[in-house]
């Protein structure tokens, strides 16, 4: 399987047939998609013929206009298959269309491990794919757990998607399955995590994982060591980092995963998130209802934005 070939992607309902999802790349080049729609601007897309990002297809040229838009790889694409199984025993995140769970990275930014456990090794974790939720207008539901120890948080982080399936992958080779990169608020509550050792039922409620809302490729992100992550509550900045603080580099994070355990296209690798997460504030920042958080990722990616509301 090849890596398809396009610089940006974003998948989306549009407005002509809200019953449809497509495929399409912004027709401006330059727009932030996620801002853009948050602030009720007209986002229009040229079409490409596939229903994948895995498989996009071939460039048309049929505009449609964005009603909304959806993370790019879907839980619905799920498919149960041994390394689902096997993925559940793993450590780090992966939010795949082609298998059902995800993988994280922990502790991979300098100033974040400084600020709270200095010398400790990094932990890693999976998710379930139904921790996967949508940008901007879907909302972020906060579980009843959360609502009722207050401690909500966010994670702004860099999302790394494979293209094709890989295992036992150098270092000197990984970067050839990436098919691209996007943004992703891993959504976490803090009382249930530091309750625990692992961190797989605290980093796992649904819909807390939303990533997108564009894809973009290795050629446009030919070095993802040189990208800006900010994360900002309503408006006011909580995280501020150049990607060169990852400890671990994204060559050398995939392949690791790869080792003894084949890494289906789909799979999404989340990095780690900077220093600046509430619970490491004085005092200590919470996430709560009727709140915006965006993650923007620049150049290129552009902002994440979500909502946020109690669970009902």
């Amino acid at each position: 399987m090849s890596i398809p070939s396009f610089t940006r992607l974003i998948r989306f309902v549009p407005k002509s047939d809200t019953s449809k999802i497509c495929i399409g790349e912004p027709e401006l080049g330059s727009i932030d998609v996620g801002r853009a729609l948050r602030q009720h601007e007209e986002v229009a897309a040229i079409l490409w013929s596939g229903t994948s990002v895995l498989a996009p297809g071939v460039k048309t040229e049929q505009r449609e206009l964005v009603d909304r838009v959806l993370s790019p790889v879907a839980s619905t694409q799920v498919v149960i298959n041994l390394h689902a199984v096997r993925s559940s025993l793993l450590v780090l995140t992966v939010v795949p269309s082609m298998s059902n769970t995800q993988e994280r990275l922990e502790l991979n930014f300098h100033r974040y491990l400084l600020s709270f456990c200095s010398g400790l090794t990094r932990p890693c974790h999976s998710k379930p794919s139904d921790s996967l939720g949508d940008p901007w207008p879907a909302p972020v539901v906060l579980p009843a757990i959360t609502k009722a120890d207050g401690t909500g948080d966010y994670e702004a982080e860099l999302a790394v998607i494979i293209g094709k399936a890989c295992k036992n992958v150098t270092e000197a080779e990984a970067m050839d399955y990436v098919l691209g990169y996007t943004a992703c608020n891993d959504v976490s509550s803090r009382a249930s995590q530091f309750a625990q050792s692992q961190w797989c039922f605290s980093k796992g409620f649904d819909g807390s994982c939303p990533i997108g809302p564009t894809l973009v490729s290795k050629s446009l992100i030919p070095d993802p060591s040189k990208l800006r992550i900010r994360g900002l509550k309503n408006g006011d900045v909580m995280q501020d980092c150049q990607t060169d603080d990852l400890i671990f580099s994204i060559g050398k994070i995939v392949s690791f995963l790869s080792q003894g355990t084949t890494l289906p296209a789909g799979t999404v690798i989340i990095t780690g998130t900077p220093a600046g997460v509430g619970t490491g504030r004085n005092p200590k920042v919470n996430l709560e209802e009727g709140e915006d958080f965006a993650v923007e990722i620049m150049p290129h990616i552009g902002t994440l934005v979500n909502a946020f509301e109690y669970e009902k």
